[in-house]
C-alpha cells in the first residue's frame, strides 16, 4: 500500500471506533483555541479584504464566516482559515513546526455546516486531519522548513483529511483526496520575510485546496497514489527523504492532538521561549526595564531567521521581531494584542530597550530544534548585576501546557472584544459540550 492508502485505511478504522475520552477533550480544546484565534482575525485584514474579493461566493451557501455571514463551503474555509492565522495566536504542533488548527478546523467546520454534520462528526474530522497532517509534517522535518511554510504545505493534508472524513469518503476516494492535495501544497518562507499579508493566506489556501481535493475525489477524480514517497514526489522534492514507516508507526495509538501547543503570547511562536525566559529572569532579579543595561538572548537558528526584524515598522513585522517582543515583555509585562497597536509600537521605552538586546544562535539549543524550543537569557543591569536563565520550553507547550481554565481565559480575552462578553461566554460553554450537538 502507498502512504496515502495507509492514511486512508486509518481514517476508515477511526471512523468506526469510539473516540477515546482524552482525545475528544483535546479536540475540543483545539476548537476553542481556534475560535480564539479566528474571531479577532476575522475583523482584520486580510480576511476583511477577502470578503470583498470573494463577494460573489458570499450571502449564499450553508457555511458561515466567523460573524455569521453565509458562504459557500470553499470560500468559508479559505476566509476563516486565513482569519485564524492572522493574529499569530493559533495552535502549534511543535515537532512538525506547523499550525494545524487554522486550515484543518476551518475546513472541518465548513464541510460540517454544508452537510449538517453532528458535533461528534465534526470533531472526528478535526482529529483525523490533525493525526494525518502532523505525521506528514514531522516526517518532512527541518529540511522542509528551510524554504517552505508548513502551515501552507502540511496544512493542505490536514484540510483534505478533515473534509474527506466528514464527507464519509471510502478508502479509495480518501486516498485520492490526499494524493491530489499533495500537488496543491504550497507556501514559501520568503513570502513573510518582508511585510506582507501572504502568511495567513497560506492557511487559507491550504483549507480551500484540501476541501477541493476531497470534493473532487468524492466525484471520482484520481490522484497519483505514490505522490508522497515517489522518486519525484512530495517527500523528495520538498525534504530530504522522509522516513514514512516511522511516520505511520503510531498512527491510531498515539494521538498527536493531545500534544498540542496553545500560544500564550500574540506573536511568532519562535519567540516564546525568549519571552518566557526574559520575564522569569526579570522576576528573579527584581529589575525594571529602566534598570537594564544589556539583554543577551541565545536560541535556535530558526527563531533568528524567521523572527529577525531589527526595526519593525508594522504589526506584522513586530510579531516577527525577537527584539521587539522581548523588549515589550520586559517593559509592559506581556505580549498580547495590545502590543501591536500604534501607540505601543511607538513606545519610547520599548524602542530604547530593543537597542540593548543582542541575539545569537546557541549551538546546544539549536541542536534540539524542532522537538525542543528553548532560549538562554542573560540580563545585565546598570548597577553591575548579572544573571542568566535557561528557559527549557515554552509556556503552552505539551510539557508546560495551558490548563483548561487558562485556555478558556485566553478565549475570553480574544473573543469578548469581538462578540461581547455574554456571547463569548455562551459560545465557549457550547464548545465544551460540542460532541453532544445534533448539528453544527
Amino acid at each position: 500500500m502507498h502512504v496515502v492508502e495507509r492514511f486512508a485505511a486509518f481514517a476508515q478504522t477511526f471512523r468506526a471506533q469510539p473516540v477515546p475520552a482524552e482525545v475528544l477533550h483535546h479536540a475540543k480544546r483545539a476548537v476553542i483555541d481556534w475560535y480564539a484565534a479566528l474571531l479577532p482575525g476575522a475583523v482584520a485584514a486580510p480576511a476583511t479584504l477577502l470578503e470583498k474579493a470573494l463577494a460573489d461566493n458570499l450571502d449564499r451557501g450553508r457555511a458561515t464566516l466567523a460573524h455569521g455571514r453565509k458562504s459557500t463551503a470553499r470560500t468559508a474555509a479559505l476566509i476563516n482559515a486565513t482569519a485564524a492565522h492572522t493574529m499569530e495566536v493559533d495552535d502549534i504542533f511543535r515537532d512538525a513546526i506547523y499550525h494545524p488548527g487554522a486550515p484543518t478546523i476551518a475546513t472541518a467546520l465548513a464541510v460540517a455546516q454544508e452537510t449538517g454534520a453532528s458535533g461528534e462528526e465534526f470533531l472526528r474530522g478535526v482529529i483525523a486531519g490533525y493525526e494525518i497532517s502532523t505525521r506528514i509534517g514531522k516526517a518532512m522535518g527541518r529540511a522542509h522548513y528551510r524554504y517552505w511554510h508548513n502551515t501552507g504545505t502540511i496544512g493542505s493534508f490536514g484540510a483534505a483529511a478533515a473534509a474527506a472524513t466528514i464527507y464519509g469518503l471510502d478508502a479509495k476516494r480518501y486516498a485520492h483526496a490526499l494524493a491530489t492535495v499533495a500537488t496543491f501544497a504550497a507556501g514559501l518562507q520568503q513570502a513573510f520575510r518582508m511585510d506582507s499579508m501572504s502568511k495567513p493566506l497560506h492557511a487559507g489556501h491550504a483549507a480551500e485546496a484540501g476541501l477541493l481535493a476531497a470534493l473532487a475525489a468524492r466525484e471520482g477524480v484520481t490522484g497519483s497514489l505514490d505522490v508522497i514517497e515517489g522518486e519525484s514526489g512530495f517527500g523528495r522534492a520538498m525534504s530530504d527523504g522522509p522516513d514514512w514507516e516511522k511516520a505511520l508507526a503510531t498512527l491510531g495509538t498515539d494521538f498527536h492532538i493531545t500534544q498540542m501547543t496553545f500560544k500564550n503570547h500574540a506573536c511568532c511562536g519562535h519567540t516564546f521561549a525568549a519571552i518566557d525566559g526574559a520575564l522569569e529572569l526579570q522576576r528573579r532579579m527584581s529589575v525594571s526595564a529602566a534598570d537594564i543595561a544589556r539583554v543577551l538572548v541565545g536560541t535556535y537558528r530558526a527563531a533568528l531567521d524567521v523572527a529577525g526584524y531589527e526595526q519593525p515598522a508594522t504589526p506584522a513585522e513586530a510579531r516577527f521581531s525577537l527584539k521587539y517582543v522581548v523588549a515589550t515583555a520586559l517593559t509592559h509585562g506581556s505580549v498580547r494584542l495590545a502590543a501591536f497597536e500604534p501607540e505601543r509600537m511607538a513606545d519610547a521605552a520599548t524602542r530604547a530597550l530593543m537597542q540593548k538586546i543582542e541575539l545569537s544562535v546557541d549551538a546546544e539549543l539549536d541542536a534540539g530544534f524542532p522537538g525542543r524550543r528553548a532560549a538562554r537569557i542573560a540580563i545585565e543591569t546598570k548597577d553591575g548585576r548579572r544573571d542568566e536563565y535557561l528557559q527549557p520550553t515554552r509556556k503552552g507547550d505539551p510539557d508546560m501546557p495551558l490548563s483548561d481554565v487558562e485556555l478558556e481565559h485566553k478565549f475570553l480575552e480574544l473573543a469578548a472584544p469581538v462578540l461581547g462578553d455574554a456571547a463569548a461566554r455562551a459560545l465557549v460553554a457550547r464548545l465544551w459540550t460540542l460532541e453532544n450537538a445534533a448539528s453544527v
